[in-house]
């Protein structure tokens, strides 16, 4: 039997869990839970009784805890359970700005009487442009959390 790999990560704000668990050759198979606040919200098994004569066996059963546990991390970061994480919406996710049409010049109404002096010529008012959209730079590694470093290094063995 092979011991098992625990991480608590942090993804959109949020604590989780991600626990791999090899249950041993009487009962040949790999279970990996990802839970958020004590609840279970995915699950991946994988059984291996059909390699149970291999040779190096817990070396093999690691590997593949490794990478099992490795893949729950990437489908949490990928978004693969946003909709059932945050039924409300993703945290933190950029709302679309939703901005009103420029309303029509208005209409000036027409004169009564003629005036007796002409008012001096006003140029037409134009509707100022609207600003440009603020724009996000993309993340650099210098404006990731300690969080988001941890859990790409776990999942690609790749300091980026």
């Amino acid at each position: 039997m092979v011991l098992g790999f625990n991480h608590n990560i942090r993804y959109r704000g949020e604590l989780f869990h991600v626990q791999t668990e090899d249950s041993g050759v009487a009962n040949p198979h790999i279970i990996t839970l990802l839970y958020r606040g004590g609840t279970i919200l995915a699950s991946a098994k994988t059984g291996y009784a059909d390699i149970l004569t291999t040779q190096q066996l817990e070396l093999v059963v690691e590997s593949i805890m490794k990478e099992q546990h490795k893949e729950m991390m990437r489908r949490l970061k990928n978004g693969e359970f946003d909709a059932r994480i945050f039924p409300e919406g993703v945290p933190g996710a950029a709302a679309e700005v939703n901005r009103p049409a420029a309303a029509p010049p208005a209409a000036s109404p027409a004169p009564q009487e003629a005036p007796e002096q002409p008012a001096p010529a006003r140029p037409p008012q134009q509707a100022s442009p609207a600003p440009p959209p603020p724009t996000v730079p993309p993340a650099s590694p210098a404006h990731r959390s300690l969080d988001e470093v941890i859990l790409d290094y776990l999942i690609t063995g790749e300091d980026k």
